[in-house]
Order: C-alpha cells, then structure tokens, then sequence
C-alpha cells in the first residue's frame, strides 16, 4: 500500500510528522494531492489547547481545513481546486432548510472524527470541489475558506450601502471582511487589534483604525458622534472584542459573532445589550459561499494574496503552528 507523510496532532503542541496509509477514494469521492493549507485561529486552538469550544482531542488529529490541492483520480484528474472542507449530509431539517453549514450529520476536514489537510493526499467529496482559474495560485486557493466566512458574516449582516461597521479583530477574516464590505458600500468601516502590523493592514484596506487598549469602544463612539455603528463585527473570539462589539453598536443595530473563545465562554452586558434593543447572529463557518468568493478574487475586487506572510513546508508544520501561535503575520501556509 503506497504511503504519504502527514503531521498528526496528539497532544498540546505535539505535532508528529509520520508516514501512513494513502486514503483511497469512495465512488463519490476524488482523491487530491494538497498543496497549501492555510493555519487557521482554530488550528492554533487545537494546537495550543487541545481542542476548541467544547471539542476536544480525544484520538491524534491530522489538523487543516483551508486548503488547494490538484486532483489525482478520476475525469478531473489535474485539475487545481479549492476545497470546501464541510460536507453537508444533505438530509437533516438544517440541510433541507438550507443552512448546510448547519448540518447535524456533517463531516469537517480537521476535527472530531474527520483529519484535514495537513499530510500529502486526501479523499475528500467530489462535489465539495471547486476548479481553480489560472489567475488563483493554489495559495489564493487556500484562501477562499476565510474569504467565505467573511462573505457568510456579512450575508447575515445584510449590510446595505452607505452603513457604518465595526470589525473587532484583525487577522486574516477581519481584513477580508473589511475588503467585502467596503465592495458592498460600507460607507465607514472602522478596525481594532492589539497588533500593530494587523492595524497596519487594516488602514492599508481602508479601516479607520483603533488600538485594542481598553479605550477602543469611546474613541469609535467620539468618531461617530456617539451614535455608533449599524454592524458590529466580532473577529476575535474575546470577550474584549465582544464588549467592544456591544458597545459601539448604535441602538437598534447588530453585532455578528464570528469569533470562538479558547475557553467556550462568552461574557458581555446583558443590560446594555436589551437596552439596545440589539439583534445578535452567530457564524457559524459559511454557506455556498465559493463560486462568489473565486470570482471576487479572479476580478481582483479582494485581496487574498498579501494576507500570506509565512510558508513552510509540511516537513516543518511544527514551526508553521508555533509562529502563527506567535501571532506573527497574517496567515501562515504549510504547502505540499
């Protein structure tokens, strides 16, 4: 039986590289050779901690869920794509309701039972298979996934042109969600993080931009005249951000919840939220989203590629997790 490297989490900040089995494809299934996964803020979770909300790493996990590979079985074989790394079963209330993305039977590329993307080959869903133009590098590839939960979190926000956001975290999803809803009319978008280069990126996209110093919140309301905004943005997964969130979100208006705290638990003012009269939605990873996300990147209306700082190869994927545990960059990519 041929065999593949793969880098398996087994424990906080164990990381093993190891050679196993090759998967072989079910009927439904194309067998892709992964060539760049992008390290996501939950990654680092699993890393660092063991688990994420209330998953935890019961059994060694292969960990990666943003990622391009080329296919290697079947009609298509050759072919660039990216991967959606949920597969929906299709049959469940949420399924037929459509909200795949909240599938009760789902299976996801770098968690629970399902190992991601982070070792040489996959077998993954045909249909969860999206062909590259030549204009996308596999990087860019990679990419789409956070794109995606962008473009679901401002789906939910229904932002109209001319509104006010707040986006409260700045790593590779709070700047894309800045470049969306800039190209959907926000008229102000403002930005905070404690990192100075993400700031940076930030204002480079066409943020406003505050320090996550505990004085965020009144500065975005001085800048607005004490109105606050229309869409409050939480990117983070602190309750910071959230309080922020909360506070800066005008009366009446909405506060869209992406990110996921370390450690399951969330905490804000429950008076100040009902006194608000504020309406709250949560992200929950994304929806049908990559056709719009490949054309926006084709048309260079968004920027995926400059949110890439760091590469490694899967050899060094140790490294790759402890600098993007660092919070160095932006987006950290291990390529195949």
């Amino acid at each position: 039986m041929e065999t593949m490297r793969v880098a398996r989490l087994f424990g906080v900040n164990d990381i093993r590289l190891r050679d196993e089995p090759a998967p072989i494809p079910r009927a439904d299934e194309s067998l892709v050779r992964v060539t760049a996964v992008g390290i996501c803020g939950s990654d680092v979770h699993w890393f660092t901690r063991g688990g994420i909300g209330d998953a935890r790493l019961d059994k060694p996990l292969i960990l990666g869920h943003e990622f391009a590979g080329v296919i290697e079985s079947g009609n298509l074989r050759g072919t660039r794509v990216a991967v959606e790394p949920l597969i929906a079963c299709g049959k469940c209330e949420p399924c037929l309701e459509g909200n795949p993305n909240l599938c009760l039977a789902h299976r996801f590329a770098g968690h629970g039972a399902d190992d991601g993307a982070l070792r040489e080959w996959i077998a993954w869903r045909s249909d969860c298979l999206f062909p590259l133009p030549d204009a996308l590098n596999d990087e860019d590839g990679a990419m789409l996934e956070p794109l995606g939960v962008a473009l679901h979190a401002i789906d939910l926000a229904h932002l109209r042109p001319g509104m006010t956001i707040g986006v409260y975290g700045c790593g590779s999803i709070g700047l894309l969600l800045i470049q969306v809803a800039r190209i959907s009319g926000a008229a102000r978008v403002f930005a905070t993080d404690p990192l100075a280069h993400r700031r940076d990126a930030a204002r480079a996209f066409g943020a406003e931009v505050f320090p996550a110093d505990g004085d965020e919140a009144r500065a975005i309301l001085a800048a607005t005249d004490q109105r606050g905004v229309d869409v409050a943005f939480e990117i983070a997964g602190e309750n910071t951000a959230l309080a922020t969130a909360i506070a800066t979100a005008k009366f009446g208006g909405c506060v869209i919840w992406a990110g996921i705290p370390e450690d399951d638990r969330a905490m804000f003012s429950a008076a100040t939220t009902r006194r608000k009269g504020l309406t709250i939605k949560v992200v929950r990873r994304m929806k049908n989203t990559y056709p719009r996300a490949i054309d926006l990147v084709t048309r260079g209306l968004v920027d995926v590629r400059s949110l890439v700082t760091h590469r490694f190869p899967l050899e060094q994927t140790r490294e790759a997790f402890a600098v993007a545990a660092r919070r160095e960059g932006i987006k950290v990519v291990v390529s195949g």
